[in-house]
């Protein structure tokens, strides 16, 4: 179903020097710099597979699936789709393939999905008959029947993403790009979509291309994965294989038992530290501070910048002693001391009207 020999695309991009004479200088003397996000990509799809298409960010695996689509040119590279060769833009392959972006939609942001959908139909020139079933078919697998008379822009972003797989797949195509579909997605929202593309691919045999980061996609769809790095094709088998073959790095992580011991290569060449002796450490750094940790006097850690008593200190030292509220209004009657020099009224209280 799908051919991919050698292929191979270079973004040629401009380097602007900083400030407005860097573009100026830019008039006449420009420096680029060329990227290969694809190289040499190699690989063969059979007709009905479910093949995940894995890599980190900027591997390239967005612009492979454009060049599939004929969006965007190879530089070098052949790329055979159905016997059609995507850069020709046949109206004919275009009725066969559906590209499925998460981060972009094709639905009128202002209009109910319902109008872009007859829109649709217009545009690939489906059957009256056809297209209701397949409509009907697609809104009860996917249980948006509610949701197709409400603004898109209204929908949340899992009920967006239905009403997308809805309008790709509204025409019944044979081959389906899908470019990272769940992102974004609560985890329910992402198991529905999930369990919506494996029963539409084991009942209409369609060839799909899945990139995800959420490896529970590629785990619960894909049997076989394409991985590709900086460009470049290094894995290409089945998902097993790769999980538990020697050439996959891993890094295992054993727990001890509380009452087992730790073998030489793990003691610390400082001792063991038991939990007494951490009670023990921080009992000595309270007692350093000032801070005893049980009953008893102490000198206590002073707070002269702060103006209030510590735990140990005589509260009987302080200049100002105020307990009750007719003491802290400093009414008549009060046995609060006066300061000399003080206010009558100390600042932050309002003074009670007669």
């Amino acid at each position: 179903m799908i051919e991919v020999q050698n292929l191979t695309r270079v973004f040629r991009t401009y380097k602007k020097q900083p400030g407005f004479w860097g573009g100026v200088k830019g008039l006449f003397n420009r420096t680029y710099e060329e990227t290969a996000a694809a190289k040499d990509i190699t690989f063969s799809i059979a007709e009905g597979e479910f093949v995940g298409f894995l890599g980190p960010n900027g591997a390239g695996k967005t612009t492979t699936l454009k060049m599939l689509s004929g969006l965007i040119f190879p530089t070098s590279g052949t790329a055979r789709v159905a016997g059609f060769d995507p850069t020709k833009r046949e109206n004919a392959y275009r009725r066969i393939f559906a590209l499925v972006m998460g981060q972009k939609n094709q639905l009128w942001w202002d209009l109910p999905a319902i109008e872009s959908f007859t829109l649709l139909k217009a545009i690939y020139g489906l059957q009256p008959d056809d297209y209701k079933k397949t409509l009907d078919e697609l809104v009860e697998l996917l249980g948006v029947s509610e949701k197709l008379n409400v603004m898109v822009r209204e929908l949340s972003l899992g009920e967006r993403m239905k009403m997308e797989l809805i309008a790709a797949l509204i025409h019944r195509p044979k081959v389906l790009y899908l470019d990272e579909p769940t992102i974004g997605l609560d985890v329910v929202s992402q198991r529905a979509v999930r369990l919506f593309l494996r029963d539409y691919n084991r009942r209409h045999r369609v060839t799909i291309i899945l990139t995800s980061h959420y490896m529970a996609d590629i785990k619960e769809l894909c049997e076989r994965v394409v991985v590709i790095h900086k460009g470049s094709k290094i894995y290409d088998g089945a998902l097993d294989r790769l999980e538990s073959g020697s050439d996959s790095r891993k890094k295992i992580v054993r727990f001890v038992p509380k009452d087992a011991a730790f073998s030489e290569l793990w003691k610390s060449r400082f001792g063991e530290t038991t939990r007494g002796d951490i009670h023990a450490a921080g009992l000595e750094r309270r007692h350093r501070r000032g801070r005893p940790g049980g009953a008893g006097d102490g000198p206590g850690r002073r707070h002269h910048d702060r103006g209030r008593p510590s735990r140990g200190r005589d509260r009987r030292a302080l200049p100002v002693t105020l307990t009750s509220s007719r003491r802290r209004r400093g009414e008549p009657g009060s046995d609060a001391r006066v300061i000399r020099g003080a206010p009558a009224v100390f600042p932050g209280h309002r003074r009670r009207r007669p």
